[in-house]
């Protein structure tokens, strides 16, 4: 066998071998590089979500954290409370277009889970669900029907 029919040989290898691999490496780096994206997405929601819950906290008279209403509200309490609903719905919707889809991967889900657990905590209060119908003008239509469908299951349950 000659130089020349040797490095015949070999382009035929690597191209039996070579492509195939080379695809595959592209699959599985694309698939790592999709995850970590949604992972990258995830950690900025969560992080606005706490500094959501910072807000609550700096407006503890406003009773957020306890799943029943406590006593009244002054006008400028409701204007305050409506607002960090306002706040809320907001961050929600942004979860449900940036996190959610009909046919979801396992990861996906289980991030878009946690979403729906704390929509589902909210959806709990019955002041959170009073309010949702105004803050929803605006709002894309699936993440209404979502928190909808949300609101109506959690309706009259114990927070």
């Amino acid at each position: 066998m000659s130089g020349l029919e040797w490095l015949e040989a070999a382009s035929y290898i690597v191209t039996i071998v070579g492509l195939p691999l080379a695809i595959g490496v592209y699959i599985y780096d694309r698939q790592r590089d999709r995850q970590s994206d949604e992972e990258e997405i995830f950690l900025r929601l969560s992080d606005e979500y706490a500094d959501f819950m910072r807000l609550v906290i700096e407006n503890a008279d406003l009773h957020l954290l306890s799943p029943v209403v406590k006593g009244t509200l002054s006008e400028d309490q409701l204007e305050r409370k409506h607002a960090l609903f306002a706040i809320l719905v907001s961050l929600f919707e942004r979860a449900y277009v940036l996190v959610y889809e009909e046919n979801m991967g396992r990861q996906q889900a289980r991030l878009w889970q946690s979403w729906e657990d704390y929509m589902t905590e909210w959806c709990q209060r019955e002041d959170f669900r009073t309010a949702l119908p105004a803050l929803f003008q605006g709002e894309d239509p699936g993440f209404v029907a979502t928190i909808q469908r949300i609101a109506e299951t959690t309706a009259g349950k114990p927070g």
